[in-house]
């Protein structure tokens, strides 16, 4: 498709939403503001990955939420967390236990002196946090203990203290916002028991 035919598209789009992506997006190419107006005019799909907040910091896109922290190491901490990472493989299925948790990573910055960890996870933010105190406590404050001043995750400050290094994300994507963990699951299993039953007629 060539610039004449995107711009076409483009023009085809409601006035208010061309309007909008040319003022904020004046200086871009024609395809990205045709991209980007297309997924505006879309008022479904916009409702369904709407970002909202997940609590008291971080961002939620439906029911998945997202937290990131740039956290000061302890002197030799990087050395300590590789370690531990290179005896587990870097497989941190111990983690798991947090019923609600999708995906978390462990990233060395500057040198070995800050670690980056960001998560995402069903919810809001406070229980999220409330479950790694009550079903991972060892497993956290082993790997937090390398970190400056880490008060301890059952700590009445273990809160703040996460506050006070998260950096809530200024945009967000979640592929299938209404997929929790649970139901994820859930789902697992169903197409299992399908799949076996198909397997059994045959």
């Amino acid at each position: 498709m060539n610039e004449n035919d995107l711009h076409a598209k483009f023009q085809k789009l409601p006035e208010a939403v061309r309007e909008k992506v040319d003022t904020a997006l004046a200086d871009a190419k024609i395809a990205l503001k045709l991209r980007v107006a297309e997924a505006l005019a879309d008022k479904e799909e916009t409702a369904e990955h709407a970002v909202t907040t997940a609590g008291r910091v971080g961002a939620q896109s439906g029911e998945v939420s997202e937290l990131t922290t740039i956290l000061p190491l302890k002197p030799n901490g990087a050395q300590r967390l590789r370690k531990f990472f290179a005896l587990v493989g870097g497989n941190l299925v111990g983690a798991g236990q947090v019923g609600t948790l999708h995906n978390m990573r462990f990233v060395f910055l500057d040198n070995d002196t800050k670690l980056l960890f960001a998560t995402a996870f069903d919810g809001e933010w406070d229980p999220y946090i409330d479950d790694f105190a009550t079903k991972i406590p060892e497993f956290m404050d082993y790997l937090f203990s390398n970190v400056e001043g880490w008060p301890g995750i059952t700590s009445p400050d273990v809160k703040d203290f996460i506050v006070k290094y998260q950096i809530p994300a200024e945009a967000w994507y979640v592929a299938h916002p209404s997929l929790t963990v649970a139901e994820a699951h859930r789902l697992k299993r169903q197409d299992a028991a399908l799949q076996n039953f198909l397997t059994e007629l045959n």
